[in-house]
């Protein structure tokens, strides 16, 4: 079991309430925790505290994506064990996140067991069901349109341009299908 001075976890979530929420269950189950809203804000926490723990949303508002923010934690420390939460799931951002240092991808909701659990879980299973399933067309388009929002740092007029589509129509794609 950690010690108290190996539990101290970095939540990166710009919802506030929800950031709220989730320290306050991680605090009630012996962890200390720290909070950053943006890459700028992670940056200035990894100056004076080293987490052992982290837990990154995908979608930040600002300038940088989630995924940055993976990367600068990773770069901190490669024995930081980081897990992504998103409403915007997508094999696309789960693959970079896990290229970046992620030991977990997790689709909201997600509770404090959930993320307990995937940070316990950093090994492979090579046990996982594989499926016969092919993807369908819309699921193709979905994964595309996430690869691209990625590129772009989730920046609807540029992935919209990219894409060939209007930035209403991406928009409208994006609110149908949220995860």
């Amino acid at each position: 079991m950690d010690t108290p001075e190996d539990r101290l976890l970095l939540i990166v979530e710009d919802d506030e309430a929800f950031a709220r929420t989730l320290a306050r269950s991680f605090e009630r189950r012996g962890w200390r925790v720290l909070h950053a809203g943006s890459l700028a804000e992670v940056q200035q926490l990894l100056a004076e505290h080293q987490p052992s723990h982290a837990v990154v949303d995908l979608k930040l508002r600002g300038e940088a994506t989630g995924l940055a923010c993976v990367q600068a934690l990773h770069a901190a420390s490669a024995d930081m064990l980081i897990v992504v939460l998103t409403g915007f799931a997508s094999i696309a951002t789960a693959v970079e996140a896990i290229k970046l240092g992620a030991c977990q991808y997790l689709a909201k909701p997600s509770n404090t067991d959930d993320i307990e659990a995937a940070f316990a879980r950093t090994e492979g299973d090579t046990e996982v069901e594989l499926t016969n399933r092919a993807s369908s067309i819309k699921t193709l388009e979905w994964e595309r349109i996430h690869e691209v929002l990625a590129e772009t740092g989730f920046n609807i007029s540029e992935a919209a341009r990219r894409l060939g589509m209007h930035r209403r129509t991406l928009t409208r794609k994006l609110d149908k299908r949220r995860v």
